[in-house]
């Protein structure tokens, strides 16, 4: 990227070129990762520098999958792991560019309504640039990991006897009305920062993948990847587009269905989600792509969400295990080749569900504190 007025001290990424592309593997960079409004600074909606509000999110790791062969068949299937985002989701990508616009147009607040990890990321960015955040949660339908997150932060949690859609509704209207910037993913400026994943999937891989599989909840992820992939072809930066690959959870699939659920339900609490904001763009995204948009059920969610975690050393919530399933399901209807390059994203950290991850798993076994009552129970 060329040089930027005001941002001399940033140190820049090389030179991102068509012929750099297709030599090298990884782009290489000297300094500390400045957030992903300034490394990316030529691919986003211009922010001032004073009004960036930023905790060095971004650069999550692409993780190279080892054990599940016999499960995948022979794919190369990679993870990127957003769940080593700041607040520990994908979330923060979006937040940093909507929460520093609101601080740019001179907002004072910004308002969402969320299943967990929006909260949780609204609250940390308001707090980071020194603006008010609101929160409106699903009563007893939010993970208390991200629960915490936004509490912690300093929001004003309001708990709504509802879902997440009627949260939503209520939220709009209020941005409508009353001076405080609405940033869930219907702002614009979410989707910009969002599409960085896959800036970051293409530089880490030296190419675009086939596929791209991701859980679906209120499709905006799956439509800031897309965004994304597109605009660094349009770049001449990669040659080729993946098939966007969504997958929904069973009680909470509108778009498979094809009309609103009403009362979703899930084990995964991020999709829990009956009428996405981004629904047609989620479609265009599957039509354009050439991929598919489908459902997985909770028992495949979970069997996903143990399996990466026993096998694969990777903990992430149980809407990211949707991916995971996702591929799972296609590799029974064979549609994958030998050697085909597969990215699962993601999308949140394990520790967001502590209660899921101790209900899926086996309790700890007790003894006395007794060296033979230990080794007897460790097998030896």
């Amino acid at each position: 990227m060329g040089d930027r007025k005001g941002l001399s001290h940033i140190p820049l990424p090389i030179s991102y070129t068509p012929s750099f592309w297709r030599t090298s593997v990884q782009a290489i960079k000297t300094g500390v990762w400045n957030g992903v409004i300034r490394e990316f600074y030529d691919f986003l909606p211009r922010v001032k520098e004073d009004a960036i509000v930023t905790l060095n999110e971004g650069n999550t790791p692409l993780i190279e999958v080892k054990n599940l062969r016999d499960i995948v068949g022979d794919v190369k299937l990679y993870l990127k792991y957003e769940g080593l985002n700041p607040t520990g989701s994908f979330k923060d990508r979006g937040m940093t560019m909507a929460v520093s616009k609101a601080k740019d147009d001179g907002s004072h607040a910004v308002i969402c309504a969320s299943t967990g990890n929006t909260s949780a990321a609204a609250a940390a960015y308001a707090s980071r640039g020194g603006l008010r955040a609101y929160v409106l949660i699903p009563a007893g339908k939010i993970a208390l990991g991200k629960l915490s997150q936004a509490m912690m932060h300093g929001a004003t949690v309001v708990q709504v006897e509802g879902n997440f859609d009627e949260a939503l509704s209520i939220v709009k209207d209020i941005a409508k009305t009353y001076p405080i910037t609405l940033v869930n993913s219907i702002n614009p400026y979410r989707l910009e920062g969002q599409k960085t994943a896959a800036f970051e999937v293409c530089n880490h891989l030296g190419f675009s993948p086939i596929y791209h599989f991701l859980p679906v909840g209120n499709a905006g992820n799956i439509t800031a990847y897309w965004n994304g992939y597109k605009e660094y072809r349009g770049r001449g930066i990669i040659n080729t587009l993946p098939k966007m690959m969504g997958f929904e959870a069973e009680g909470a699939a509108p778009i498979v269905r094809g009309y609103p659920i009403k009362n979703p339900e899930t084990v995964a609490s991020a999709i829990r989600i009956g009428n996405p904001s981004s629904w047609q763009a989620a479609v265009k995204a599957r039509d354009e792509s050439g991929g598919v948009i489908d459902m997985v059920s909770d028992d495949e969610i979970i069997y996903a969400y143990k399996l990466l975690a026993s096998r694969e050393g990777v903990f992430c919530e149980p809407a990211s295990a949707a991916s995971i399933a996702g591929v799972i399901k296609m590799h029974k209807k064979g549609i994958f080749k030998n050697g085909d390059t597969i990215v699962c994203t993601l999308t949140g950290h394990g520790l967001k569900d502590p209660d899921t991850a101790i209900k899926s798993s086996d309790k700890p076994i007790t003894v006395p504190a007794e060296l033979g009552k230990v080794v007897k129970v460790l097998g030896f």
